[in-house]
């Protein structure tokens, strides 16, 4: 008799809260406002050529990120790193070029293209690459600029591939010897790698194999390719409801859960890429989807503006997300919101921003349909 009365508790329990559930309202959000959308033109072109061309020969303020062996191996950053020693640290530096090959090869009008030009060809030299190398191989620093470096220096040698231009290709074959040596590092590292790093700064795992995927598809790396195809799958396929509530932290420049949409999307055919994307953030197919920008309190503080790299790379990711995929298209207008935030603030700001910032928003611009 006491079982007999527990089933029907549970029955009754199970009914109330149906019915709950049923009388719940849909709340719809209020519409969105269309914002205007930006533009990089030949103006806005010259005015962010300006943060790397300032910084690209700056040494001093410099973060290594080395691990010393011996007091031998005090040196300056332009010993150590000949190519990339400007703009603060490596991957800054690394990115900074990649600005100017990107400008340089969109449009070759840009002011003062000639010296450009000449600036790319004395800093990626064939015997400062050799140089740069160098240090790669070194006994301490094996794991250096691990993955956000290595991304950024094969977005670079993707950049100079689709560039028509007889400069280009012999920075490109300058290049080689440390694209390849990064390439062999991403092979050897992945399938080491049993959990994804799903942060906001540089470790992302997600930003790093977007990248690396881009050059590899460029080139037709097959190798590089299916690694990474392999490892993104094995990390995120089973990945769902992607807390987007939590972001960004305090100094995030990257979005873990854009990010890792953004590569997926490059990498599963489109109807699966729906799918999953629909179990991991089912909330951005709402045509009405809000998602507020990264607020920047102080523009002279190193990890809080941090917050303008976030609305820039949460824009391009967007922006990749909602290619071809006319449901989620409203999504582009939130890319738009923020771009719009955090553009007219980084030329002629801080350096704290400078240095890097301007890399940032080129690639979020240049993930606008125009």
């Amino acid at each position: 008799m006491m079982r007999y009365y527990l089933i029907v508790l549970v029955v009754l329990v199970m009914s109330c809260n149906q019915s709950k559930e049923e009388k719940k309202e849909v709340v719809d959000l209020p519409e969105p406002e269309i914002v205007e959308k930006p533009v990089l033109n030949i103006e806005q072109a010259n005015r962010l050529a300006l943060l790397p061309l300032h910084c690209l020969d700056t040494e001093y303020p410099n973060k290594l990120g080395q691990t010393l062996g011996s007091h031998a191996d005090l040196k300056s950053p332009k010993t150590l790193h000949p190519a990339f020693y400007g703009c603060f640290d490596w991957h800054s530096s690394v990115h900074g070029h990649w600005s100017l090959v990107r400008l340089l090869k969109m449009f070759p009008e840009l002011e003062n293209a000639q010296s450009l030009e000449e600036k790319l060809l004395e800093s990626i030299s064939k015997e400062n690459i050799l140089t740069e190398m160098t240090f790669f191989q070194g006994e301490h620093n094996k794991t250096f600029e691990r993955t956000y470096g290595w991304a950024w220096l094969l977005k670079l040698a993707e950049e100079l591939h689709n560039w028509d231009s007889p400069i280009a290709r012999e920075l490109e074959n300058n290049l080689q010897p440390l694209t390849n040596f990064i390439i062999e590092k991403y092979i050897e590292f992945l399938p080491k790698l049993n959990y994804p790093l799903r942060v906001g700064t540089h470790p992302n795992t997600a930003f790093g194999l977007s990248f690396a995927y881009d050059y590899a598809q460029t080139v037709n790396n097959e190798v590089l390719k299916n690694v990474i195809i392999e490892r993104a799958k094995y990390f995120f396929i089973n990945d769902k409801d992607c807390p987007m509530s939590w972001e960004p932290s305090g100094s995030d420049f990257l979005s873990p859960c854009l990010e890792e949409a953004a590569l997926m999307k490059r990498l599963l055919p489109m109807e699966e890429f729906k799918s999953w994307l629909n179990i991991f953030l089912p909330e951005l197919k709402n045509t009405n989807y809000k998602l507020e920008v990264g607020l920047v309190s102080d523009r002279t503080d190193g990890q809080l503006v941090h917050l303008d790299g976030v609305n820039f790379s949460r824009a391009w990711s967007l922006n990749k997300i909602a290619d071809g995929l006319p449901e989620y298209h409203h999504l582009k207008n939130i890319a738009n919101q923020h771009i719009n935030y955090s553009l007219p603030s980084i030329v002629g700001d801080s350096y704290e921003g400078g240095h890097w910032l301007g890399s940032f928003a080129i690639y979020a611009l240049s993930s606008i349909d125009n």
